[in-house]
């Protein structure tokens, strides 16, 4: 079975011959080869899909298994089939990260997530709250968690404390980077 790395680097090439495609064929061309990438994808969900119902039905023990494994989950995720709310998985990365966080003396709360824009408010608690180093802490252990968990997040806002709030974005490489981070973001 392949490794996560090589996996993620197919994906990349995928997109990378996709960029290639665009800058070399002619539309036509072009259009074929979106439509059969399409046509592909729309199958394997369905096939996904039809596993999911079946799991459900049969062995739901299964499901959790399915879950539970990085590169089922991640096609599921691709497939809009995770059985897993984005509340539930933003809330599962940011446990995972907890033991990192409380060896720093600090904690992180999450305040609401806005599924339409992809964004994530947070807040650092503790002695991560006005670290200098939170920026870098948010960057190396949550950001990776949410990311991972679910990749639909585009926009990471951290909500300081003080009166003169102040927010950190994190970009997260070529994906959609909005303006201004959304003000409501809903409590969730």
């Amino acid at each position: 079975m392949s490794e996560p790395q090589n996996l993620r680097a197919v994906g990349d090439r995928i997109e990378q011959a996709l960029d290639e495609l665009h800058a070399t064929a002619d539309p036509r061309t072009i259009n074929l080869a979106e439509e059969l990438l399409r046509l592909v994808t729309e199958l394997y969900g369905a096939g996904f899909s039809r596993i999911i119902e079946l799991a459900r039905e049969h062995a739901p023990g299964l499901l959790d298994e399915l879950v539970d494994d990085d590169l089922v989950a991640s096609l599921l995720l691709v497939q809009g089939l995770h059985p897993a709310s984005i509340d539930a998985r933003v809330e599962a990365a940011l446990v995972s990260v907890r033991p990192f966080l409380a060896q720093h003396g600090g904690d992180v709360e999450l305040l609401g997530i806005d599924e339409e824009r992809g964004a994530v408010k947070l807040r650092l608690l503790g002695s991560c709250d006005g670290c200098p180093s939170s920026s870098s802490t948010l960057r190396g252990a949550v950001e990776v968690a949410i990311v991972e968990a679910a990749p639909e997040i585009v926009r990471i806002v951290v909500e300081e404390p003080t009166p003169a709030a102040v927010s950190v974005p994190v970009a997260l490489g070529s994906k959609p980077i909005f303006d201004e981070c959304p003000v409501e973001v809903s409590t969730g």
